[in-house]
């Protein structure tokens, strides 16, 4: 773990950057106190297209209207 003055920080900031991708815990301090962590944005997977294609089977029946007794409990008149 290094810590890094404030000062520091600004004229090194693409080295301590990298060495925070490489794993390395940064810490930023104003004086003697710690103040941040800089730490890497682990980014988000790639969604994927029909990833669960093969999980879930919409039929067409989904598409049919609803009776009307049901289409009434949807609509809050069915108490």
């Amino acid at each position: 773990m290094a810590i890094i003055p404030v000062h520091t920080a600004k004229t090194t900031l693409s080295q301590l950057i990298a060495r925070a991708e490489a794993g390395e815990e940064i810490i930023i301090a104003r004086g003697s106190e710690p103040a941040v962590r800089l730490v890497p944005v682990t980014p988000k997977p790639k969604r994927q297209a029909g990833l669960y294609k093969h999980v879930a089977h919409v039929g067409p029946e989904f598409f049919e209207p609803l009776p009307e007794e049901e289409l009434r409990a949807w609509e809050g008149g069915g108490r």
